[in-house]
C-alpha cells in the first residue's frame, strides 16, 4: 500500500472477511492468490480509501458510544468492533463506559454536546428515555437491548431464544430431563427469551418446566456459584445446569467441585456467550456473534445517518451451539429413577 494511503491490511481484512495473511499476499501479488481474490482485495481497498479519504480525516461528526459496563470479555468485544467499524467509515468515536456511564443518565450525557449519532449498549435507562432521544431526532441504535423496545427503535442483538432452545435441546438429546436453570435478572429481555427457549426444548419431549429448578440471579461468577449450590443441595438434584452466561457457569462448576461432583460424569453444565473462559474450562456454550453485533450496529447507524429506509428495525443475529467436554449423558442411576 504505497504513498500516503491510510487504509491498513487489518481494515481490508475486516471489510472482506478474509484473513490478514490472505489480504497481505493479495496486495503483494503472491502467486498463491487467485486473480478473483486479488481483485476483491483491491476493490475493498479502494472503497475504504473513498470512505476515509486520502487525508485520513473523518468525513462526518463524532458518534457517541455508551456502555455502562467495564470493557472486558463480553462488552469489550462489542465496543472494539464498533470502534474499528466506525474508523472504516471515517467517523470519530467518543466513548463513555463503566462507572462514568453509570453516574450520568443518557440524556444528560448528551446535553450540550454535538454528536452525529449514538450507539447505546444494554442501556439501563427506561424506554421513555430512548423515546425522548428519538423525539429529538437523534439517530441511534441499541445493541443488546435490556427491555422490549418500541417498534420503530433500531436495535441489534443475538437470537437468544433460538440459542437457548438448541442448547437445552442438546441436553435433552443426551437424555437429561431434570435440568436446573440459573437464569439472568427477570427484568432483562435476554433472560425471558433464553428461558422461553429452554422451556420450548423441554416441551418438545413432553417435560413441563419446574419453578423449583429455576434461580434468577445477576450473571456473575459468585451469583452463579450461589444459585448452583442451592440447586445441587436439593434432595433430588438436577442432572444438568443451564446457566445464563459463561461466568455463572464457571461459578456452577466451582459449586459442583465443592460437592465432589464430577463434570460431566455426575453433572452437565452449560453457559452462554463463548468467552475465553468457556474455552479454558471446556464449557459447552452458545457462541454469540459479539463482534458482528458491533459491526451491524454501525452499519445500521450509517444507514440512518444517510437517511436510508430501514425495513427490519430489530435485527437478531444467529448464534451457534459449541459442544465441549462439560456435557454428557446423565448418570445411569438418574435414568433409572
Amino acid at each position: 500500500m504505497a504513498g500516503h494511503r491510510r487504509v491498513t491490511v487489518r481494515d481490508i481484512a475486516a471489510e472482506t472477511g478474509m484473513s490478514i495473511a490472505t489480504v497481505s499476499r493479495a496486495l503483494n501479488d503472491h502467486h498463491a492468490v487467485t486473480p478473483a481474490t486479488r481483485a476483491l482485495v483491491h476493490d475493498a481497498a479502494e472503497r475504504l480509501r473513498a470512505r476515509i479519504g486520502q487525508s485520513g480525516k473523518p468525513k462526518g461528526g463524532a458518534v457517541f458510544v455508551r456502555c455502562p459496563y467495564v470493557l472486558t470479555d463480553y462488552f469489550g468485544l462489542i465496543v472494539s468492533s464498533i470502534a474499528e467499524t466506525l474508523t472504516l467509515h471515517g467517523r470519530q468515536l467518543v466513548l463513555t463506559a463503566g462507572e462514568a456511564a453509570q453516574r450520568t443518565p443518557l440524556l444528560a450525557d448528551l446535553d450540550g454536546r454535538e454528536f452525529t449519532g449514538v450507539i447505546v449498549i444494554l442501556p439501563p435507562e427506561p424506554g421513555d428515555d430512548l423515546v425522548e432521544l428519538q423525539r429529538r431526532r437523534m439517530p441511534f441504535v441499541v445493541v443488546d437491548p435490556r427491555t422490549t423496545l418500541p417498534r420503530d427503535i433500531v436495535s441489534v442483538s443475538a437470537a437468544h431464544f433460538a440459542g437457548a432452545r438448541r442448547l437445552t435441546g442438546h441436553l435433552v438429546e443426551l437424555g437429561h430431563r431434570r435440568i436446573g436453570v440459573i437464569g439472568g435478572p427477570t427484568e432483562w429481555l435476554a433472560s425471558d427469551a433464553r428461558l422461553a427457549g429452554h422451556n420450548a426444548a423441554l416441551a418438545d419431549v413432553g417435560v413441563l418446566p419446574s419453578g423449583e429448578l429455576l434461580r434468577s440471579v445477576q450473571p456473575t461468577t459468585d451469583h452463579g456459584h450461589g444459585a448452583a449450590a442451592s440447586l445441587l443441595d436439593r434432595p433430588e438434584r438436577p442432572t444438568a445446569l443451564v446457566c445464563f452466561n459463561d461466568k455463572a457457569a464457571v461459578g456452577a462448576l466451582s459449586a459442583a467441585a465443592e460437592r465432589g461432583l464430577r463434570v460431566p460424569a455426575d453433572l452437565s453444565v452449560t453457559g452462554f456467550d463463548d468467552l475465553d473462559l468457556a474455552r479454558a474450562t471446556g464449557l459447552t456454550t452458545v457462541r454469540q456473534p459479539l463482534q458482528e453485533m458491533g459491526r451491524m450496529a454501525v452499519s445500521l447507524l450509517i444507514r440512518l445517518l444517510e437517511q436510508h429506509e430501514l425495513d427490519a428495525l430489530h435485527i437478531e443475529l444467529a448464534t451457534e451451539l459449541v459442544v465441549r467436554s462439560s456435557t454428557a449423558p446423565p448418570p445411569m442411576r438418574s435414568l433409572d429413577a
